[in-house]
């Protein structure tokens, strides 16, 4: 199958893409650096997902995972309307047989900066009516919405022994997940999913079911 993903320089879009590959789909990634896979079924296009003007043309694409984010950095324009603008261009068309959105969960809970939980919030809400818009096509549309990923983005509490443990300590599972295991997700909701449409399916290892009950 064609596949279009956003944001496949490194972590969770890079798994995803890696993965999509090694299962024999064609990939397309779009990603402001540079080209950090190197496989013959894999197109790169360097470009900013708001650079609307200079967006690839691409054809029949089947899959699309929009995973590409930020973290402080204009966060509503690129986790949420960019995200928009990309679903219209190239998932609102016959051939398109699923769309993902990579939210988080921090659209649950609103623990997070401001304007990052207002992004991925939205696109919660905007993936419910993402979905209703494919349905014609006989397409689903869901987001997957992690907690803690092992990524680069996430070194900096990675590598501080201290604000690690708070966050174990908060965490029922006692881990945070590869960018492998939410590609395994992102795979198993665009591949093998064909009825599940319209959800945001939260994987965080626990996190945002875990409270503080006191009690004597």
């Amino acid at each position: 199958m064609n596949i279009l993903i956003t944001g496949t320089s490194q972590g969770i879009g890079k798994a995803i893409a890696e993965l999509f590959l090694k299962e024999g789909h064609h990939v397309a990634g779009i990603d402001r650096q540079a080209a950090s896979i190197q496989h013959p079924a894999y197109e790169h296009y360097c470009c900013d997902v708001r650079d609307y003007e200079h967006l690839p043309a691409l054809e029949k694409v089947e899959i699309l995972i929009n995973n590409a984010g930020t973290q402080n950095e204009d966060d509503i324009d690129i986790n949420l309307k960019a995200l928009i603008r990309i679903s219209e261009k190239y998932g609102l068309q016959p051939s398109i047989r699923s769309i993902l959105n990579i939210g988080s969960a921090s659209a649950h809970t609103g623990a997070e900066f401001p304007n990052y939980c207002a992004s991925k919030g939205g696109v919660v809400a905007y993936t419910k009516n993402l979905a209703l818009q494919v349905a014609k096509y006989g397409a689903t549309c869901n987001s997957l919405d992690p907690g803690g990923v092992l990524t680069p983005l996430n070194e900096c509490v990675m590598n501080d022994p201290q604000l690690w443990n708070q966050i174990m300590d908060l965490t029922p599972l006692k881990k945070w997940a590869t960018p492998e295991e939410i590609a395994q997700w992102a795979y198993f909701l665009t591949v093998t999913n064909t009825f599940c449409t319209g959800q945001s399916i939260v994987v965080d290892g626990g996190e945002s079911i875990n409270f503080h009950f006191i009690w004597k």
